[in-house]
């Protein structure tokens, strides 16, 4: 239980250091030339979705958060690739999101373990 426990922390920092690094890097930091400042932080944005769940410890939303992860590495990685000015920025967006994606996917893993060894109570 403490090893879920670790994991759901994980997750939960990856997901609101992603939301908070995203919002200031595009409000802040270095905002976008080539789109409004509003729909980058739409992107940003996206984090609040699964927040509930993860905050109540939902199994189902930490499996698909990981695939929303994937969104933000994929970003972090062509932006850190594309834009030398930005590579740092990017940078910490792909390990934010790797920490979410290893925190959800860890998660899911060790609750199922643990309901495959209590027996279900109907």
């Amino acid at each position: 239980m403490k090893s879920c426990r670790l994991w759901y922390s994980l997750a939960l920092a990856g997901n609101l250091g992603l939301l908070m690094w995203l919002m200031l890097w595009f409000s802040i930091l270095s905002p976008p030339a080539h789109a409004p400042v509003a729909i980058a932080l739409l992107f940003a944005g996206l984090l609040l979705l699964p927040l509930r769940g993860l905050l109540h410890g939902r199994t189902y939303t930490h499996a698909w958060t990981s695939l929303l992860s994937l969104l933000y590495f994929t970003h972090g990685v062509v932006v850190a690739w594309s834009d030398s000015d930005e590579r740092v920025w990017a940078s910490i967006e792909v390990a934010l999101s790797l920490a979410l994606f290893t925190g959800t996917v860890l998660y899911v893993r060790c609750r199922a373990r643990i309901e495959k060894t209590q027996p279900r109570v109907d």
